[in-house]
């Protein structure tokens, strides 16, 4: 019954502390207080949550036991027991697995490391479904909803040492058993729930046995329980005790499944996608995955560790092994191999030829079904995308060799509305005589939507594809096309749309004559080292100014990640100028008269105004504000 917890980075447990009274850690007193002081109309959670953690603590014996066989010659069928007590009052759920000494005890029970263990205490303070118990990691705690006193009796196995863990919830203590309360436990951990007055139906039979039927039938170790006769104890098993991905597929109905992808998930969605096969030839293994309808609390988590479980001819190896890349990491399940060894490490798992078969070939299956899953629910897969698109893109970056697979199932959005669009969508729609699939980077759609280096190509009726998420900059910089058409961003370099027909009116280009081009060149001299070069824009309609990056560099966006970063932009950009635009025209019919002052405040507020346009702040905000308010008096005079 083992969850491996440990102390917050900054945050110590002293499990050299003398035994006695210890203080719950502060996410821990305020989830307890949740649990105590609210009824939830489904409270079978905690049954659930409890034979899942002891089926864990058999599984790292089993796993343990691999290299060191002594730990389970004394009682090798591993198993979990329901024990009802009626006079006492009490429900207990024990095991004979790896068990806790007293440092795991106080760290395991006393200590919540979770990262999504905030998110889960704000949302069950305002309501939250109990089911979500199970996403963040706390589902030990969940047994004070039917309990006002919970007893954790364990020894590790392989010890001689028996320690008691009990808290009221207000705090815990933590002490050797007595001798005689050492003696009825050889190995392994047994949870003794006090129930509350309103949680004495769980000492019924009927409903132990409808909960452990309905909810558990799938855990591969025998779950008994202990049946008062009039002469004897007897032991009714409840469970089928087999491995679930061993059975066939047409044994299994949408509901076995669905228990299966929350106890192996820790999730309470509904799967969207369940891929269950056999893999028979060079490595034979079995596979049973699922696809989240909902994003899980650690999707974003810095380690991007995968959440696969490993078998090897049914004994558990890891249950975060790095099976598929991870940009699939959302995906949960049980990969069951029967050619690797049995004493492998999960040090060896990374070098070897055996796993590496296996995630080729398992990642092109995934990816392969969430593109069977696009074809025959558009509108479902639309809400998948939106959940995990944005990691599913990371393997346009990571996974050239499966880019194309990527490329059919991801969706983008674009200038052609607000619905998701396909590449092979887009590369239908070109219009005549485009060459390239035009992309835009940037921090939001708004802004995306907003930006006036769009104008050209909406005039054309050009299609943009608007990429607002932070990976975005970086596979659009490895990612050479799409079916023969090369990206090119909209924000880099010179871009002539001559070739392709104007479906608006055309607009006056204004006259490129020698007061145009000292307009400009007047325009650079204001701003001296901010920008690189200053230009007539071929693709602005609208506005009167906009940066682009040099060609040869990173694009605007890539500039930006690059300046968030270290500090420091790349290139300095180009200031593209709208000569049809009435700013820009009066300037240059100023240009060898105006007041240089007031020129040189209108030349940098087209700058600023760019760089707010593209999600920046001007350069410098305090000269920026002072310009602004000398060209308002000069307006207001």
């Amino acid at each position: 019954m083992s969850k491996d917890r440990q102390p917050k980075s900054g945050e110590t447990t002293d499990t050299s502390k003398p035994e006695g009274e210890f203080v719950f850690q502060a996410e821990i007193a305020r989830l307890l207080h949740l649990m105590v002081h609210s009824v939830y109309s489904e409270r079978d959670v905690f049954l659930r949550e409890l034979i899942s953690n002891a089926a864990d603590a058999c599984d790292k014996l089993r796993y343990k036991a691999i290299t060191k066989s002594e730990l389970l010659s004394d009682d090798p069928d591993l198993r979990i027991t329901i024990r009802a007590d009626k006079k006492a009052g009490t429900l207990s759920v024990s095991d004979n697995g790896i068990g806790m000494g007293r440092a795991e005890l106080i760290d395991n029970l006393g200590t919540i490391a979770r990262s999504g263990t905030k998110a889960f205490l704000d949302r069950m303070s305002k309501g939250g479904d109990v089911n979500l118990i199970g996403q963040f990691g706390v589902g030990f705690y969940s047994a004070f909803m039917a309990a006002d006193r919970i007893e954790v009796l364990s020894r590790k196995a392989g010890s001689k040492s028996v320690f008691l863990w009990s808290s009221d919830a207000s705090g815990f203590n933590v002490e050797p058993a007595s001798k005689t309360l050492a003696k009825t436990l050889a190995r392994g951990t047994i949870v003794t729930l006090h129930l509350k007055e309103d949680a004495k139906e769980y000492l019924e039979t009927s409903d132990l046995e409808r909960i452990v039927r309905a909810y558990s039938d799938h855990i591969s170790f025998p779950i008994n329980l202990v049946i008062e006769g009039e002469n004897a104890e007897e032991l009714r098993q409840l469970n089928a005790a087999s491995a679930m991905w061993m059975r066939p597929k047409q044994d299994l109905d949408e509901e076995r499944y669905r228990e299966f992808y929350r106890h192996v998930s820790g999730l309470f969605d509904e799967p969207a996608i369940t891929i269950h096969y056999r893999a028979e030839g060079r490595h034979e293994y079995t596979v049973l995955l699922f696809v989240p309808s909902m994003r899980p609390f650690d999707l974003f988590d810095p380690s991007r560790k995968g959440r696969i479980k490993l078998y090897v001819k049914r004994v558990f190896i890891s249950d975060d092994a790095d099976i598929l890349p991870a940009y699939l990491r959302f995906v949960r399940g049980v990969i069951d191999s029967e050619d690797m060894p049995l004493n492998i490490s999960r040090e060896m798992l990374q070098n070897n030829p055996i796993v590496a078969a296996i995630t080729r070939a398992v990642t092109s299956r995934v990816l392969s079904e969430i593109a069977k899953f696009a074809d025959k629910e558009p509108d479902k897969f639309e809400q998948l995308w939106r959940s995990f698109g944005t990691v599913i893109k990371e393997g346009l970056y990571e996974d050239p060799e499966r880019r194309d697979q990527i490329f059919e199932i991801a969706r983008f959005h674009s200038s052609a509305g607000d619905g998701l669009r396909t590449l092979k969508q887009y590369a239908e729609d070109m219009r005549p005589n485009q060459t390239e699939i035009y992309y835009l980077v940037g921090d939001t759609l708004e802004q995306l939507r907003a930006s006036p280096q769009l104008e050209g190509y909406r005039a054309r009726g050009i299609e943009v594809l608007l990429l607002a998420d932070p990976v975005d900059n970086f596979w659009v910089t490895t990612a050479l096309g799409y079916d023969g058409k090369p990206f090119r961003s909209i924000s880099q370099g010179e871009v002539d749309l001559s070739a392709i027909d104007s479906i608006e009116p055309a607009a006056d280009d204004g006259e490129k004559d020698a007061a145009s081009q000292a307009v400009l060149a007047r325009i650079k001299d204001a701003l001296n080292e901010a920008v690189e070069d200053v230009k007539a824009s071929k693709r602005l309609v609208e506005s009167p100014a906009c940066l682009v990056a040099p060609h040869g560099g990173p694009d605007r966006g890539m500039d930006k990640v690059l300046e968030l970063q270290s500090g420091m932009s790349g290139r300095l950009p180009i200031l593209e100028v709208n000569l049809s635009h009435p700013l820009v025209k009066a300037l240059d019919g100023k240009a060898a008269s105006a007041d240089a002052s007031v020129f040189d405040d209108l030349a940098w507020l087209l700058l600023d105004e760019a760089r707010i346009l593209e999600g920046r702040q001007p350069a410098d905000p305090a000269k920026f504000s002072a310009r602004l308010n000398r060209l308002v008096l000069v307006g207001l005079a």
